[in-house]
């Protein structure tokens, strides 16, 4: 990638990371804190921290931060189709982050629609979908801090 192109995408990306940390962090966290994980080991006593043990605030939190996500990938998608594919190649390492991501969007959305009235799953459905999220989630975010600490980009020059 040629120096003026790094230049002028680079800052524009970096607020974009921030959030996208952000609301990783914010999922995570308010997922974690759907099971009573929190409130069991006293994590929810720490104060300033009781919010963790309200299912509500932290189903809603968490309802609010997928949305977020959602909202960045669809960002992060039209900017790398429209404006970054000819200067910049997604690598492995950034193909394994992506599948992974759009397994646990697709088992959130699954279980999003377990909530809305009509919909019934079965029960064998309902923790499969529910390991699934879990598991996927953890299995990201260990490889996403793996990738991260041996410095392997989403992308690399063209």
């Amino acid at each position: 990638m040629n120096h003026t192109l790094s230049q002028a995408v680079a800052p524009q990306r970096r607020p974009v990371r921030y959030l996208f940390a952000l609301t990783l962090f914010l999922s995570a966290l308010t997922g974690f804190a759907q099971m009573p994980i929190f409130k069991r080991y006293y994590i929810a006593d720490i104060p300033g921290l009781g919010w963790l043990a309200q299912y509500y605030v932290t189903y809603t939190l968490h309802y609010m931060s997928a949305i977020a996500f959602m909202t960045i990938a669809a960002y992060v998608i039209t900017d790398y189709r429209l404006n970054r594919r000819k200067a910049v190649r997604i690598n492995p390492a950034g193909y394994v982050r992506g599948a992974m991501l759009l397994a646990i969007l697709i088992s959130g959305i699954l279980l999003v629609f377990r909530n809305l009235p009509g919909y019934r799953y079965s029960p064998e459905l309902i923790v499969y979908l529910n390991f699934s999220h879990l598991g996927m989630a953890v299995i990201f975010l260990g490889t996403a801090l793996a990738l991260r600490l041996l410095k392997k980009e989403w992308t690399s020059p063209r």
